[in-house]
């Protein structure tokens, strides 16, 4: 059993204010009881709050080189609690630890830390233009809310570049994933990370995150999440003028080409859209394939669904675990029975706990197919292995249903050349696009179109979140 009931605020773990409740933890594997966490409330956050704004003035004059050494020290002790960190998330979120935590969930937290260390190394904090010295200087008190979905990598991506900018922050991160946020606080703490800098606690966000944001002592608030708590945290900020964050839902497009390699693409788009069961902003759930080819890429799809391996997130073998806690879990079960009432058909899945495994919040991937643009399954966020396939006649209206969404984080596209995948990706009202198979790139901008956010994360364009810009007017002389 592992307790979180203690908060990391000041530089030191603090007893939670009178009136916190305490939360039961399970593992989605099981569905036992693997730990309890404690929900702080307002008086935690004002506490945290408090604390950083004290720790700014400090901090935020530090020498660039300082943070760099500081940042350096924090990929050391994560990179020795790497596996410690894997354990944690898959205890907490059920990822398989072999195909997924380890090589991705945990991996990604040190590989911001790493990809913030190089950026700030050649980062123009101070440039001139003329007499006029353009200053980049941090913004103040960072509040963060983060997600369950893949806590850790969400965490480092936006403390990383708070740290190397001279910010200080508080960390909200999810009550259903506490395990590997303590284990963050405790490699912060042991890399010497200046007291109130780094501040952490527990709430549910409902309750803390409009305190947070409307908060007159934090500067900015950066938000992954639903877009619904996104546009709670942009209410509540409104009235302080605070700058906001938010990277949000998506329902990204892949639209399969003609000139394809069909089997290549089907099977990529299918696996992309089942890894972390489908529990990903950025995944690839609504697939575009010729009508002319749609019976082929059927049998592909049903083909490579019916070699997952679901099960227990620590066996060898496994490729996809359960949802990460029981309320996703019911969703993604409504949402599965939609598509069918719908009259989507149903190539392989479908509601339930695949065969042979009892509990575990567990569901079968799922593939619709001969879906249309009206129908949920199309239009809203399952965040679940459920994936749709839709024919299209023409790439005209491949593109044209591909951007009839609310959301816009990220689109794929396969063809038979880049030129040609280019040429479609241009069109895409989306913040990112993976041409013919393309991994993520940790030193590019990570964000998204429309209701799938504001602003952007990752590498040296997620610094501008962290920083404001000043003119010094007659500062150099002149020529």
């Amino acid at each position: 059993m592992k307790t979180c009931q203690s908060f990391y605020i000041g530089g030191a773990w603090t007893e939670p204010a009178a009136g916190a409740t305490v939360m039961e933890v399970l593992n989605p594997a099981t569905e036992q009881v693997s730990g309890t966490v404690a929900l702080g409330g307002p008086e935690d956050a004002q506490r945290a709050v408090v604390a950083a704004h004290a720790a700014f003035d400090g901090f935020s004059r530090t020498p660039l080189n300082e943070r760099l050494e500081l940042l350096a020290a924090v990929c050391a002790l994560f990179e020795k609690r790497m596996d410690e960190v894997a354990d944690a998330i898959t205890e907490e979120m059920g990822a398989p630890l072999a195909a997924l935590s380890k090589p991705a969930q945990a991996f990604m937290g040190l590989a911001h830390f790493k990809t913030a260390l190089e950026a700030a190394r050649e980062y123009p904090f101070e440039r001139t233009r003329g007499t006029t010295r353009i200053l980049r200087e941090p913004v103040g008190v960072c509040a963060m809310i983060t997600p369950w979905n893949w806590p850790i990598n969400q965490i480092a991506c936006k403390v990383a570049p708070a740290l190397a900018t001279g910010c200080t922050m508080v960390l909200k991160p999810s009550e259903f994933a506490p395990y590997s946020a303590w284990i963050f606080a405790e490699i912060l703490h042991e890399a010497g990370v200046p007291a109130g800098v780094f501040n952490m606690f527990y709430g549910d966000g409902a309750v803390v995150g409009p305190v947070l944001a409307s908060h007159p002592l934090v500067d900015m608030v950066s938000l992954t999440g639903s877009t619904r708590a996104g546009a709670s945290v942009s209410h509540n900020a409104a009235d302080s003028i605070k700058r906001v964050s938010l990277e949000l839902g998506g329902k990204s497009a892949n639209i399969i080409c003609e000139s394809a390699d069909l089997t290549k693409a089907v099977t990529h788009g299918v696996r992309s859209m089942m890894s972390n069961t489908g529990q990903s902003c950025n995944a690839p759930s609504r697939m575009y394939v010729p009508a002319s080819r749609l019976d082929e890429a059927e049998k592909i799809a049903a083909q490579v669904c019916a070699r997952l391996v679901v099960g227990d997130p620590r066996g060898d073998r496994t490729g996809v675990g359960p949802i990460a806690n029981q309320r996703q879990y019911e969703r993604v079960q409504r949402l599965i029975q939609a598509g069918i009432e719908e009259g989507a058909s149903l190539l392989c899945g479908g509601p339930g706990r695949p065969e042979g495994l009892e509990r575990g919040f567990f569901a079968k991937p799922t593939v619709f197919s001969r879906a249309t643009d009206g129908m949920t399954i199309m239009r809203e966020e399952i965040f679940g292995p459920v994936l749709t396939i839709r024919p299209y006649e023409d790439i005209e209206e491949a593109i044209r249903s591909a951007n009839d969404s609310l959301y816009g984080l990220s689109g794929y596209v396969y063809a038979g050349t880049v030129d040609e995948a280019r040429a479609v990706a241009k069109r895409l009202r989306t913040g990112m696009v993976h041409l013919n198979g393309a991994s993520i790139d940790l030193a590019a901008p990570f964000g998204g179109y429309k209701q799938s956010g504001i602003g952007r994360e990752w590498g040296e364009v997620g610094f501008e979140e962290f920083l404001e810009t000043k003119s010094v007017y007659g500062s150099e002389p002149a020529a």
